[in-house]
């Protein structure tokens, strides 16, 4: 079930909002899409599920074209939330449920599942307007998942959630990818897309900055960081050739530096000088690689 996007291309007017994605998303796998706003995350997710006409380029799913017909294979999370906020969750569920072809019994027993899961039996009869904007999100969460998609599209899932409703989501989306979800992400939290994907793209302004394998990016990188603690001043490594960044901290620095070679010249360039705390080299961080690729510092 690998999802290919070839050439994919999405104009408005003059304005091109995708530019020419070709991605390949494998079965079972979590895929991570990074970009700032207006990168064309959301615009790529609509055409995948059909809601946006493509302009040119063709996306496919286990070599077919997705159509209507496909939609209870595929759960959506959207960015903008859109619960009826007078609808009890319990109806709510059930009447989207039977769009995705369940019965009333199995929309119940799912949805008790998962509540009890989120440990908030109790929302089942609460009206959706009841309800903290972050358990909102998980009974649209929930929504989401319920009829146990193949596919599964989160736009920016994690946004707005407090830290512990980010690890039980995050937990959730973990055990689907594991009974076989295919699952495709956005986010702007470079830390969520390093800690679930294994492959990934930036987007910038339509375009594929970088993609590929999370491993394989970083290591072509090329650049480290390296940080020292030490009893006695470091500020000399600032000058050091092969030292891209300096950064002071209290107990002493953090570098980008071009290579592992040169962690091994500053390596001999401590010794003798006093106690080193600590000496330990990184790979980039995912932000390292998007500050380079995309220009801007981004949060």
């Amino acid at each position: 079930m690998t999802l290919r996007l070839d050439n994919v291309t999405k104009r408005f007017g003059n304005n091109t909002a995708v530019d020419l994605l070709s991605i390949s998303i494998p079965e079972k796998e979590m895929f991570g899409f990074l970009g700032g706003n207006g990168a064309g995350k959301t615009t790529t997710f609509r055409m995948i599920l059909g809601l946006l006409d493509i302009t040119e380029g063709d996306i496919s799913w286990n070599g077919e074209s997705i159509s209507y017909e496909k939609s209870h294979l595929i759960g959506y999370l959207p960015e903008e939330r859109g619960l009826y906020p007078k609808l009890k969750v319990r109806d709510q569920l059930i009447y989207l449920g039977k769009l995705r072809g369940m019965t009333k019994n199995e929309v119940v027993t799912e949805l008790e599942g998962w509540l009890d899961r989120f440990k908030v039996p109790e929302y089942i009869d609460k009206k959706v307007e009841e309800l903290s904007k972050g358990n909102q999100q998980k009974i649209q969460f929930i929504s989401a998942v319920i009829h146990k998609p193949k596919l599964l599209i989160l736009d920016e899932p994690f946004s707005g959630l407090d830290p512990i409703n980010v690890e039980q989501l995050k937990e959730a989306v973990i055990d689907l990818k594991e009974q076989g979800t295919s699952i495709v992400f956005s986010s702007h939290r470079m830390e969520h897309v390093e800690e679930l994907c294994e492959h990934l793209c930036i987007l910038h302004k339509g375009k594929p900055v970088v993609q590929g394998a999370l491993r394989e990016i970083k290591r072509s990188f090329g650049k480290k960081n390296l940080v020292v603690h030490a009893d006695f001043p470091v500020d000399f490594l600032k000058g050091y050739s092969g030292v891209i960044k300096y950064k002071p901290m209290t107990e002493g620095c953090a570098l980008q530096i071009e290579s592992e070679e040169i962690a091994q010249k500053i390596f001999e360039g401590l010794h003798g000088k006093g106690f080193v705390r600590k000496f330990e080299l990184e790979e980039p961080s995912l932000s390292d690689i998007f500050i380079e690729k995309v220009g801007a510092s981004y949060e």
